[in-house]
């Protein structure tokens, strides 16, 4: 099988080291491809160019190419059995149009909760989406989508085997989406340290949060790549998730860095049906379903009770069982096959 996989133009690297979503989860579907002994082609110009010393690298978009030219010959005489892509791509005239010429089949994530598709984009056949949790597939019924967890991997990202770990760990961007205050005072109630990992997004958020967020028990870590994002998960003994009352997670890569690296996770979520519960099990960490209408200081005390019985789940259990669900071989022979 001949695989190619699509960048898109974007301020990460392909594959990125540190933050980054849509990214992450094309390089685990080419590793994947790789590991399932897929021969796979890297499209497009954003992927590093040292990545050419083992992977064949052709850096051009089927959005750009014209009709008639030698570059369409070319692709179309590749040969070409699937394209994974970013979701916006099978919406997109320009990038379909040469898709078509390709008589291949297309399989895409989707990583927005809001992005709109045309009506043909998908049949659930020859082009495929699929969506994390229950309400996504539910946001994307119209367009036949397929429920799978997301795998994500970025550059020098393994993992090594599971430790107890010490500290709380909380990792993301850094605004009000992500929410991390509500981490930080859950840690506050527990009289627990916690580090915060990632890149600030929302200077005003963490300015109205300030005294929480500059407590004596936050350690603020900054953005991490690389071995040092994964040490940051594996030597943490709980990984705390949360997000705003009305933020719909989409993608949700942590639960697969998490649960790879054998730290357990506990979630705050508003709803049933979201990326949480689609990625966890009682032996993999603890949700706590808190209704929105209840404030801050409920949720984070709410979220306290499931860090506490995350705390008590066994390290190695967590990996091996995040390895399974999280692989990105499995992931891909997901992609690569019509549903019957």
């Amino acid at each position: 099988m001949l695989v190619g996989v699509c960048d898109f133009p974007g301020s990460y690297a392909f594959p990125p080291a540190g933050y980054g979503g849509i990214e992450r989860w094309l390089w685990a579907v080419a590793t994947g491809a790789r590991a399932a002994g897929a021969d796979v082609h890297l499209l497009g110009p954003g992927w590093l160019t040292d990545l050419e010393h083992d992977w064949v690298r052709k850096p051009v978009r089927l959005e750009d190419i014209k009709p008639g030219t030698l570059a369409e010959r070319e692709m179309r005489d590749s040969g070409y059995d699937l394209l994974v892509v970013g979701h916006e791509y099978p919406s997109l005239p320009a990038w379909t149009r040469t898709w078509s010429e390709l008589d291949c089949d297309v399989a895409t994530f989707q990583h927005s909760p809001v992005f709109q598709h045309t009506a043909t984009a998908f049949d659930g056949q020859r082009s495929r989406l699929y969506c994390y949790s229950p309400e996504m597939t539910e946001r994307y019924a119209d367009h036949r989508p397929i429920a799978e967890l997301a795998v994500h991997l970025g550059l020098h990202e393994e993992e090594p085997p599971a430790t107890g770990g010490t500290d709380l760990v909380w990792l993301g961007r850094i605004d009000e989406d992500k929410a991390p205050h509500i981490a930080v005072r859950a840690a506050q109630i527990l009289g627990r340290r916690i580090r915060i990992v990632g890149p600030v997004f929302d200077k005003e958020y963490v300015q109205l949060h300030e005294d929480l967020l500059t407590a004596e028990h936050v350690e603020w870590v900054g953005e991490l790549g690389g071995t040092a994002k994964t040490a940051a998960i594996a030597e943490a003994s709980v990984f705390v998730y949360t997000y705003a009352r009305a933020y719909v997670e989409a993608g949700a890569a942590i639960f697969g860095e998490s649960l790879r690296a054998g730290t357990p996770i506990a979630a705050l979520t508003w709803r049933e049906g979201t990326c949480a519960q689609a990625a966890l099990c009682n032996e993999t960490g603890s949700v706590a379903v808190v209704d929105p209408l209840e404030d801050d200081e409920t949720a984070a005390r709410r979220l306290a009770d499931a860090i506490q019985q995350a705390e008590d789940l066994d390290h190695r259990r967590v990996q091996a069982i995040g390895m399974q669900r999280f692989d990105p071989e499995r992931h891909f022979q997901t992609m690569a096959t019509r549903p019957c």
